[in-house]
């Protein structure tokens, strides 16, 4: 009885002693890297993975020295169903604890897309594409598909252009178009909803949107906006043609789906639905992204009697009550040769804070 005691208690102290060995083993794996390198490695957790299947790739990775023991260890811990699909940086000197609670809080790599005031889907698509996050043909498919739109804005809209509010965005991998259109026309709703409008502007948010659109694209000068608009909204009142450059250009991009070259008398005199020189009233839909200054703008236009403007050739214009001062301000500013010399609408980067005075033709 004796001996069988002693067997016993052998086999006990063995037990613990194995058992001490092995967590011994397990937390030495958990708490040293597989690497000492301090670079950083990107790891994509896939929809569907299993958590083996995980542990294998960080493996091959590299990232850690044992697809086995990390996979018990997930397991054991309770960790192995709360890894969540991303794309995760990793460091290759991380610990393989420290690897696990990356791959369990989700915060996946992001990426800042940046959609500037009066920028149009077909800049923001190349753009997207370029950075590799969408593909360009997919955002445009998305963002002319009247389904989406009335599920978005309770329009059956033919495009959604004008409605991707221009800021900037940060996404993951997994974001996806249909995730990052849907931000970018909540942060629209939002902001649209802080609009005031006059109560002599009459028109459906469409025809708004559409119009806001134009006095984004014809001035980067914070002073002008709201007098380019009493421009529009006069000539609209008068059943005047609006003819403005801007549209002239969003017809051709819509029909070829590209803009790359000068505007030409050609452009302006062959019709689209959006050629404002051909068309009467407002164009088919908007032909940029306004920003919430360029709405407000158009909310709240000035009290003019201004029906035409010119550019000064510096991102600032010259405004004109009737024709003949019009004419003379082109003579002036665009028919002599001096007058554009040496100046660019990129000169508006370089005032002072102080914006210059709205000027009127004489």
């Amino acid at each position: 009885m004796g001996m069988m005691k002693k067997i016993i208690l052998v086999c006990i102290t063995l037990v613990l002693v194995a058992g001490a060995a092995v967590g011994l083993l397990a937390l030495r794996f958990l708490q040293e890297p597989a690497s000492s390198s301090t670079e950083v490695a990107v790891f994509e957790v896939r929809p569907g993975e299993s958590f083996k299947t995980i542990a294998r790739r960080l493996e091959g990775q590299g990232l850690v020295t044992s697809a086995t023991k990390l996979d018990i260890y997930a397991r054991v811990a309770g960790l192995a169903n709360k890894v969540r699909v991303g794309e995760y940086a990793i460091r290759r000197d991380s610990k393989p604890k420290d690897i696990i609670n990356v791959l369990v809080s989700g915060k996946s790599i992001e990426y800042s897309v940046t959609v500037t005031e009066g920028s149009n889907r077909f800049e923001i698509a190349d753009t997207l594409e370029k950075q590799g996050i969408i593909r360009k043909d997919e955002f445009l498919k998305l963002t002319q598909d009247p389904q989406f739109a009335q599920a978005l804005l309770g329009e059956p809209l033919t495009s959604l252009e004008g409605y991707l509010f221009p800021e900037t965005y940060h996404i993951t991998k997994f974001t996806g178009a249909r995730g990052l259109v849907k931000m970018m026309v909540d942060r629209f709703r939002e902001n649209f909803a802080k609009v005031r409008m006059n109560p002599s502007v009459r028109m459906s948010r469409h025809q708004f949107i559409t119009l806001s659109s134009i006095v984004e694209k014809e001035t980067g000068a914070p002073e002008e906006r709201a007098v380019i608009a009493s421009v529009f909204h006069n000539r609209l009142a008068k059943r005047m043609k609006l003819q403005t450059d801007p549209t002239v250009v969003y017809g051709v991009w819509e029909k070829t789906g590209v803009w790359n070259k000068n505007i030409s008398r050609q452009d302006l005199i062959t019709p689209t639905r959006y050629n404002t020189y051909t068309l009467d009233g407002l164009p088919h839909g908007p032909i940029s992204n306004p920003g919430l200054e360029a709405m407000q703008a158009t909310a709240n236009p000035a009290q003019t009697e201004f029906l035409f403007f010119v550019s000064r050739n510096d991102g600032t214009h010259v405004f004109s009550k009737d024709y003949r001062q019009h004419q003379t301000a082109v003579t002036k500013f665009q028919l002599d040769r001096k007058a554009r010399e040496g100046k660019s609408w990129r000169d508006l980067k370089n005032r002072s804070a102080v914006p210059s005075k709205v000027i009127e033709a004489k």
